[in-house]
């Protein structure tokens, strides 16, 4: 019964505590800091998931000064964090660009052609999630 009361008051604290703080099983506090909260890719459009055996992958990807990827699209959602450097895409249809940086969070647009540019000093870090449907590739080059 203690342990019951105890759980339950626990949950009703939680529930009123700022979003920001947690407690693990010992009661220690755990922060939590949110990075991104969005509900369109960087080109505005509406963010929806594969239908059909949704795959996540997750990859790092090492971007060398001055390097450009070539262009491309993504038939799938992508998200990336920027762990560090500075990265200019732009959105080769629309000409509109946005420049990212150490602790930016990247939700790419979707089967729209782009490219990225590292356009800092030192190498760009990131740290990519892809959501596609399973065995599909998130990522084709325009010939």
């Amino acid at each position: 019964m203690r342990k019951i009361l105890m759980s339950g008051l626990l949950l009703a604290v939680a529930s009123f505590a700022p979003p920001a703080l947690a407690l693990d099983s010992s009661g220690t506090p755990v922060v939590v800091t949110p990075l991104a909260s969005r509900t369109t890719t960087a080109s505005g459009q509406p963010i929806t998931l594969p239908q059909k055996n949704v795959q996540v992958l997750v990859s790092t990807f090492d971007i060398a000064p001055g390097a450009t990827l070539p262009v491309h699209r993504h038939p799938f959602p992508r998200y990336a964090y920027v762990q560090a450097g500075t990265l200019k895409v732009t959105n080769v249809e629309t000409g509109n660009s946005n420049t990212y940086k150490t602790g930016d969070f990247i939700i790419e647009m979707i089967g729209q052609w782009h490219q990225a540019t590292n356009i800092g000093d030192g190498p760009v870090k990131l740290l990519v999630i892809d959501q596609v449907e399973e065995g599909a590739k998130n990522t084709e080059l325009r010939q």
